[in-house]
């Protein structure tokens, strides 16, 4: 038995129209094309699917088993129809991010919270987990969005600047470096440094300021969340090198001193890693300019939007 979604589709109007006239209208063919097709179907079942002697023609037991079926699967093949339309036209689609920065929270979750507003059907989610591999997950299609701040040479990827951002030193106020205006690398000698728990490779402090000096710190403490971090710093128990977005709100802070990185100060830039295929979407282009756009806001005291 060979059973067609066309099949389905009829028992179902049949059934709820009442009759073939009105279901014939609503399955936009022809009343004649529509008892063909019912004809074909009880021959292939070998069961009868209606009892015709009835006014109007009603189903069978045979029938309600089908229409039960049709009931099941129809909203599910519906649901996927408006799914591929949806991505067709670019509202709808998936967006699953890994981050290779800790700090990168603070001001990813501001963005997604505007971009979720006219992209309701896009599927969202973020992926730490795959921090370490998250360049070749975006290669096999496992995530769609890498945020980066060292870009490579990939075959398909496309490494798009958002913003740039300045690794600053936070030291509590009470520390004998809080009357200094900047840190340099011999600084860091004699201090406990408090860090994400990441490799060095991925740490502004050390690629940018300790390991070109080959200076290494007294001890290093990794810390996952920013704000044990801050409070460690603030209770005397190390320094910390933190973007300049994670450190806004503390310049005012009688707690804490925010110094520069060298007296001329540090400039990173932040990458989004997408597949090129995926940079005509529409979505993931308003995603790009938000994270191009609410960064900026931040750093400078400004409401997201």
């Amino acid at each position: 038995m060979h059973i067609e979604f066309r099949h389905l589709r009829t028992i179902h109007a049949i059934h709820y129209a009442g009759g073939l006239a009105k279901a014939a209208d609503l399955l936009h063919i022809t009343q004649s094309a529509l008892s063909h097709q019912i004809k074909g179907l009880e021959d292939q079942a070998g069961v009868e699917l209606f009892v015709r002697r009835s006014k109007p023609m009603t189903l069978s037991a045979a029938g309600h088993r089908l229409l039960r079926v049709a009931e099941r699967v129809l909203p599910e093949i519906e649901a996927l129809e408006a799914e591929f339309e949806g991505v067709r036209e670019g509202s709808s689609g998936r967006m699953h991010i890994a981050i290779e920065c800790h700090a990168c929270f603070e001001w990813l979750f501001p963005v997604l919270e505007e971009f979720r507003k006219p992209w309701a059907e896009v599927d969202v989610d973020i992926r730490p987990g795959l921090a370490f591999d998250a360049l070749p997950a975006l290669q096999k299609e496992e995530v769609d969005l890498v945020v980066s701040s060292d870009p490579e040479d990939l075959p398909g990827i496309s490494f798009k600047p958002l913003f740039d951002y300045e690794p600053v030193c936070l030291v509590a106020r009470s520390h004998p470096l809080a009357s200094r205006t900047h840190v340099v690398a011999e600084d860091f000698r004699g201090e406990t440094l408090i860090t994400y728990p990441v490799d060095r490779s991925r740490l502004d402090v050390f690629t940018e300021l300790l390991t070109p000096a080959k200076v290494e710190p007294r001890s290093i403490r990794k810390v996952e969340l920013t704000a044990v971090i801050l409070m460690l710093v603030g209770a005397g128990r190390g320094i910390a090198v933190l973007p300049d977005w994670v450190v806004r709100a503390l310049r005012r802070s009688d707690d804490y001193v925010v110094l520069k990185v060298t007296e001329a100060g540090l400039t990173k830039r932040l990458y989004a890693a997408i597949r090129e295929d995926d940079a005509a979407k529409p979505y993931m282009a308003h995603l790009l300019r938000l994270a191009r756009e609410i960064p900026v806001r931040l750093q400078r005291g400004l409401p997201p939007l």
